[in-house]
């Protein structure tokens, strides 16, 4: 099977993809794509494709609706980047009170001032001073497995940490230190917290979620940090919020234009998951989920199918994707059982408007047995492995 990757893909993922698989640089005729930012949204998708797996954690590159549409199972690999994005965090908190960046600018503009230098340096880095973290209150929207490390790092840097995330998973919630404060609401991580940290997905419900209201509703000389997508915050609430005071720095790792040169802003050019390690991570990650559903359909880390993970058993595999509705279950397993198979075991998970359905066949799955369930109303994509 041919693997494209639209992106350079580290080889310690390519590698794990076994003797069966090419990797290739072209779309056509390939049954899986390996990428990391490339924008896919203009390309045309092969009848071939099967799945996408994103090496990182967000999937706004990606046609989501398209793919369901089509059949394809879009993967992220959540996690794989969590340590390099915390790193670069805690950095964005020393950053936002300490103007480290622009005195490190100031003090490059003295070169040439020989003896001179010294004192004025110490004239001059009263402009460049900022409050410590110790003690200080940090909320930390977002408890996934960014946010999770986020929040127990800085309660070990002596932080009070308050988290809020009403989808709190129970793994993230184990992960979680006992110091931390659960706040119930973002009002209450506004009114508490002389910090601020967002890490959550960009949807249309989060979109300018750090608007005029929330600005309003955070205490003055606030300072924000956006590690996860520059739309969670509007942009122009907060120029305004900036030039008020209200918020007394924002460091965002997705620079726009409009952030671009403006006084308290410490725009960083995306380097969060930018680290070796990470980039290993993602990719081995996302070769390994794209490998175990090519070949026995198992789905982990999908951003548009359930995700099902079952061992084989029996004979053969009857995998199906297909619509959310009424006694789709009744058809799939009739067509099986009156081609006199025995189904030896049968998952079914749904997501959305979307379902996947895995059969264990006890017996030798006839093509035209795939081919009666391909037909009936709803389904999508039929695989016999």
């Amino acid at each position: 099977m041919n693997i494209c990757t639209l992106n350079k893909i580290a080889a310690c993922g390519t590698s794990r993809l076994g003797a069966n698989y090419t990797v290739t640089e072209e779309m056509e005729g390939a049954a899986g794509v390996l990428v990391r930012s490339a924008a896919m949204h203009d390309m045309a998708l092969p009848d071939s494709l099967l799945g996408i797996a994103r090496a990182g954690a967000g999937v706004n590159n990606i046609p989501i609706d398209t793919c369901s549409e089509a059949g394809i199972v879009v993967f992220n690999t959540p996690g794989a980047n969590a340590n390099a994005v915390k790193e670069l965090v805690l950095a964005g908190l020393f950053l936002s009170s300490r103007d480290v960046v622009g005195g490190v600018n100031w003090a490059a503009t003295l070169k040439g001032e020989g003896e001179a230098v010294g004192k004025l340096v110490e004239k001059g880095k009263s402009a460049f001073a900022g409050p410590e973290i110790l003690g200080k209150k940090l909320g930390v929207i977002g408890l996934g497995a960014i946010g999770v490390l986020v929040a127990n790092a800085a309660v070990a840097l002596g932080m009070e940490v308050y988290g809020y995330d009403p989808y709190l998973s129970v793994d993230a919630a184990w992960k979680l230190s006992r110091h931390i404060e659960h706040a119930t609401s973002l009002d209450e991580i506004y009114a508490e917290c002389d910090y601020i940290t967002v890490h959550v997905p960009l949807l249309p419900a989060t979109k300018g979620m750090l608007g005029e209201a929330a600005f309003a509703a955070m205490k003055d000389g606030v300072r924000v940090l956006n590690f996860s997508r520059a739309g969670l915050v509007d942009s122009d609430a907060m120029l305004a919020a900036l030039e008020s005071g209200k918020v007394a720095s924002y460091v965002v790792d997705f620079p726009t234009d409009e952030m671009l040169g403006v006084k308290n802003v410490v725009a960083i050019p995306h380097l969060g998951a930018s680290t070796p390690e990470s980039e290993d991570n993602c990719a081995v990650m996302a070769a390994d989920q794209l490998r175990d559903y090519l070949e026995n359909g198992n789905i982990t880390n999908s951003v548009n199918y359930p995700d099902v993970k079952v061992p084989r058993v029996g004979d053969a595999r009857v995998c199906v994707l297909h619509r959310n509705v009424p006694n789709m279950l009744a058809q799939i397993s009739s067509v099986v059982s009156a081609s006199g198979v025995n189904i030896e075991s049968m998952t079914n998970k749904s997501k959305k408007d979307y379902a996947y359905t895995i059969l264990d066949i006890v017996g030798n799955v006839a093509d035209d047995v795939v081919g009666v369930i391909r037909s009936i109303d709803g389904v999508i994509r039929v695989r016999k492995l």
